[in-house]
């Protein structure tokens, strides 16, 4: 897994390949629209050096959750694996988290200066956990932004409730079952900021309908041996 991070700055659109025009001109403010081409930017980036050197023939897409996640746009026929991403903004600093395709990713950051009132605390946590975090108040933003990275993880953003994720507080690197998944929760500060990182396995991706003309063309290669694609020409008086 590896984490990238800029200062989210006033990146014009044409500087950021990333970026869909459709999307960005739905942000009402600027300080957002900066953080979207900010974190965008560093995808970018991150990508290089994870090794993607076009970032022409990929595109960002989401899910019904919103979930961003990473492809081929259609018709350049790469079946090349891409990382699974996490992208995060906080108090001007943008965060991109990249994992290899064998697990699903979430990242989340909040400045290490920040306060939560203690009247919020039942808006993330409840019973034991919210007991315990009412008792050692320096640990909630551990369980704050564990629980937001365990959300972008799984895909379902704050269509998981947060109060039915509970964080264990103990270690910096824990792991958990959430339903289904098994969660690995790492938890560090650099920087001034609180940082959760959480993964769990990712299951094969389905195939698209490339892949499936892809994998039908090469098993007809196989299976005939002299067959080609192209047309057959004969020069007239040859």
């Amino acid at each position: 897994m590896d984490v990238f991070v800029m200062p989210v700055s006033a990146w014009p659109l044409t500087e950021v390949p990333l970026a869909q025009v459709a999307e960005v001109d739905t942000f009402v403010t600027e300080k957002r629209r900066h953080e979207h081409l900010s974190g965008r930017r560093l995808l970018g980036e991150a990508l290089k050096v994870w090794g993607v050197a076009d970032l022409s023939v990929v595109e960002v897409c989401r899910d019904q959750f919103r979930a961003p996640s990473l492809r081929f746009i259609q018709g350049v026929w790469k079946r090349t694996p891409l990382p699974n991403i996490s992208i995060s903004h906080s108090d001007g600093m943008a965060f991109v988290a990249l994992a290899p395709p064998t697990h699903r990713v979430g990242l989340d950051a909040e400045p290490v200066e920040r306060s939560l009132a203690e009247n919020a605390f039942d808006l993330m946590a409840k019973g034991g956990e919210l007991e315990r975090l009412r008792a050692e108040p320096m640990h909630v933003f551990r369980a704050w932004t564990g629980k937001e990275a365990v959300q972008k993880c799984l895909g379902q953003g704050m269509h998981l409730n947060p109060r039915e994720i509970e964080i264990p507080i103990e270690s910096n690197l824990m792991n958990f079952p959430i339903g289904n998944s098994n969660i690995q929760l790492q938890y560090w500060m650099e920087n001034g900021y609180h940082l959760s990182l959480a993964t769990t396995p990712n299951p094969p991706p389905q195939p698209n309908a490339e892949d499936l003309l892809l994998d039908r063309t090469l098993a007809a290669m196989k299976a005939q041996p002299d067959w080609g694609v192209g047309c057959k020409t004969q020069r007239k008086g040859a």
